[in-house]
């Protein structure tokens, strides 16, 4: 049973930084194929913020480019997202994503969620 658990969300003043983690268990690294990080904000369509690959390539978002930056340590099966120079339109849900590799298809796990506030 692959769990993902996240911390580190919060309430954040504009400019401020936060960092998210999002630890995943019941799963061996060399079956990912990537993680990353999505956000809801109310009324939004959950998107994609930041994603790495097993093999390292990395993707961020137009709106955390130069902001954002995902990193992973493969031993603790852990993904990270430091976020820097928040803003009020970062608010969100954020929520961990885990791809993992089943024979010729591919299975997609979520955490629960951890909520960034920017005020403003």
């Amino acid at each position: 049973q692959v769990q993902l658990v996240e911390s580190g969300g919060g309430l954040v003043q504009a400019g401020g930084s936060l960092r998210l983690s999002c630890a995943a268990s019941g799963v061996i690294f060399s079956s990912i194929n990537a993680m990353g990080w999505y956000r809801q904000a109310p009324g939004k369509q959950r998107e994609l913020v930041a994603s790495i690959t097993s093999g390292g390539s990395m993707y961020y978002a137009v709106s955390g480019k130069g902001r954002f930056a995902i990193a992973r340590d493969n031993a603790k099966n852990t993904v990270y997202l430091q976020m820097n120079g928040l803003k009020p339109e970062d608010t969100a849900v954020y929520f961990c994503n885990l791809k993992k590799r089943v024979l010729n298809s591919e299975v997609v796990y979520w955490g629960q969620g951890t909520r960034v506030t920017v005020s403003s």
